[in-house]
């Protein structure tokens, strides 16, 4: 891995930050580290970060599945790599819901830890070369305007505000319009991320739905534009 990254380790175990920190920075990368939810909250506010080794369970008022969502709205763009040593199903499917780029469990090995980063940094290129499969072209439907060059999207005219994942979610829903597209095809575009398994892909996929809707759909209760076919997946529709 060639890429040199600027890293934020958030960690309330004063041992894992230090092995974390010795690991990267012998790997090249930019290290700071935060001790706590609210320090790391601090840093995000003004400092973009490469990526994030965040712990899901930080004591203290800020775990880090709310620092994961201040990461996501803040700086969409940083990978996000879950460290955890309470692996479930339930919160391994909340932290992807929310753009986890990668998940590892304690204690990791500096293996694991490299390989974890090496495949996020993979898959988010995957991802970057979906998005610009059709960069030269532009697309009109109904209301929406779409210019993969620019990546922009209007809705009457008006430019929208999309994070990249927002931007390829719609954009995907719209260009196989009136198509039904699976949820798993979606996590795949979005996330870059495979699953075998259909609930798990429905309910990462659902919340990224309804995030979608609510940038885009004038009543979000009641969508117009973005339809959930039952047992099959969501459609676009003007």
């Amino acid at each position: 891995m060639d890429e040199k990254l600027d890293a934020l380790i958030v960690d309330d175990e004063e041992k894992i930050r230090l092995f974390l920190s010795e690991m990267l920075e012998k790997m090249g990368h930019t290290v700071t580290q935060a001790e706590s939810g609210e320090v790391a909250l601090e840093l995000l506010k003004t400092e973009r970060y490469d990526l994030a080794i965040l712990d899901l369970r930080l004591s203290g008022r800020m775990d880090g599945q709310r620092v994961l969502e201040a990461i996501r709205w803040q700086w969409p763009d940083t990978l996000v790599i879950m460290l955890t040593g309470h692996a479930t199903l339930e919160s391994a499917i909340e932290s992807i819901r929310e753009g986890v780029d990668g998940y590892l469990l304690k204690p990791a090995r500096p293996s694991d830890v490299r390989l974890a980063i090496t495949e996020a940094i993979d898959r988010r290129k995957k991802v970057q070369r979906l998005e610009r499969r059709n960069e030269d072209g532009s697309i009109q439907r109904g209301p929406f305007a779409i210019d993969r060059k620019r990546h922009r999207v209007t809705m009457n005219g008006e430019e929208l505000d999309l994070s990249p994942r927002d931007f390829s979610l719609l954009c995907h829903l719209i260009e196989n319009s009136p198509n039904v597209v699976a949820p798993k095809e979606l996590v795949q575009v979005i996330l870059g991320y495979d699953t075998d398994l259909i609930p798990e892909a429905r309910e990462i996929i659902k919340w990224y739905i309804h995030r979608l809707r609510r940038k885009v759909e004038p009543d979000p209760s009641n969508p117009r534009y973005i339809l959930n076919v039952r047992g099959v997946g969501y459609r676009f529709d003007t």
